[in-house]
């Protein structure tokens, strides 16, 4: 249970059965999101029933840098033009982007490439800001770029580059980029407050990324494991660069903001996010669900586990999407969905109907995953929208014994 004063500082609405997650809400804003802010929506089957925010510095309609999240959205595009035929997963990248073979990729294919198991992590001697807001530029760097593991061996985050990749193979395959595809089959037909390219008339609502503020203990974590300059993590992040990427920098460029790589420039609230995955969950505004059950079942199936090499971390990867069950138990097989380096989370659980998106401004400390707030948020959305369908109603289905 949250304090009174907590409890001052949320702002927003929920339906009846969902007031345990407001309370819980609130206690994140009185503790690990107050300074700076945060927000919160859920859809569950297709109505917005929280529709939560709190702290300093945001509100409802505030744009933040939701980093990462995009490649949720990058995802959802290729599987859409995997759903009409127009990408086929087993085909070799090289097939559509010649230039891409050099280097021993060439037997590299679009399904191992979504899975980040190409090695192509990153460049030589790093990508300057300029390159990394340009997806064209990236791919042209990158198309002749020696893999730092063999393709199709392992795999690793692709933290920067996977958007540029994908976006080249869908640019050679359709004329169009992946920005472009988004704002004409996603974000427009739905009306998202979620935008792979800010328009300049929404600037006043974008609120800047603020750095992490760690605790003494937190920074002496941080010391006791710097990052070698030569290590994949680095090279995976820009570090290795001159000047080292600055990752709070990113989204608070105007350029970023503008021309929206794929990797990680997507801006938007909560709710517009939420919204978004809403679409996949479930019929939304009296339409189908965007992905057919065989198209969802298929990216939404682990391709990739174990150890990442570029992280060191155990974790799993479907195809562009991350497969949310590996890290939230409470949810099914087929929740899909993709975190933001800020500590944001997101994701579609269509075997209960849910769409959530959690969004942060304040980086929080080891957030990649999703900030920990979300394994206190996530559970507490599950069980509410359990009692709205029926106690048990996930395991009757046969999403979680």
């Amino acid at each position: 249970m949250s304090d009174g004063h907590a409890q001052a500082q949320v702002h927003g609405t929920v339906e009846p059965g969902f007031d345990s997650v407001r309370e819980e809400f609130a206690t994140v804003v009185a503790n690990e999101a107050r300074d700076g802010g945060a927000q919160l929506a859920v859809h569950h089957h297709g109505r917005l029933v929280v529709d939560l925010w709190g702290g300093d510095g945001v509100d409802g309609d505030s744009l933040l840098g939701l980093y990462s999240s995009s490649k949720g959205a990058m995802a959802l595009v290729t599987a859409l033009l995997v759903q009409d035929g127009v990408l086929d997963l087993d085909r070799e990248v090289a097939s559509w982007w010649p230039e891409f073979a050099a280097e021993g990729k060439g037997r590299l294919t679009l399904r191992e490439l979504l899975a980040h198991r190409s090695g192509v992590i990153g460049a030589d001697g790093g990508l300057s800001l300029d390159e990394l807001a340009d997806d064209r530029a990236v791919a042209a760097r990158l198309a002749g770029q020696r893999p730092f593991w063999e393709p199709g061996t392992g795999h690793g985050y692709h933290a920067l580059v996977i958007g540029a990749l994908v976006g080249e193979v869908v640019v050679r395959a359709t004329g169009r980029t992946i920005q472009e595809l988004f704002e004409e089959r996603v974000r427009a037909p739905y009306a998202l407050d979620y935008y792979l390219g800010l328009p300049e008339e929404l600037e006043p609502r974008f609120r800047t990324a603020l750095p992490m503020r760690p605790t003494p203990a937190e920074q002496a974590l941080l010391a006791e494991s710097p990052i070698a300059p030569d290590s994949l993590l680095a090279i995976a992040f820009n570090f290795h660069a001159d000047p080292p990427f600055d990752i709070v920098g990113y989204a608070n460029s105007r350029e970023v903001r503008a021309r929206a790589p794929i990797s990680g420039g997507g801006i938007g609230s909560a709710r517009g996010l939420s919204r978004m995955y809403a679409a996949i969950a479930g019929e939304l505004d009296g339409r189908a669900p965007l992905l057919k059950p065989d198209t969802l079942a298929e990216v939404a199936r682990v391709h990739s586990s174990g150890q990442d090499l570029v992280t060191g971390s155990t974790n799993a990867f479907g195809l562009g999407f991350v497969p949310l069950a590996t890290r939230h138990p409470v949810l099914s097989p087929v929740a899909v969905g993709h975190s933001g380096a800020p500590g944001s989370q997101a994701f579609a659980d269509p075997a209960t109907g849910l769409a959530y998106s959690y969004a942060r401004r304040r980086f929080a400390f080891a957030a990649g995953p999703g900030a920990a707030e979300n394994d206190r948020l996530i559970p507490a959305v599950v069980s509410a929208a359990e009692r709205r369908n029926g106690a048990g109603s996930m395991r009757r289905a046969g999403w979680v014994r």
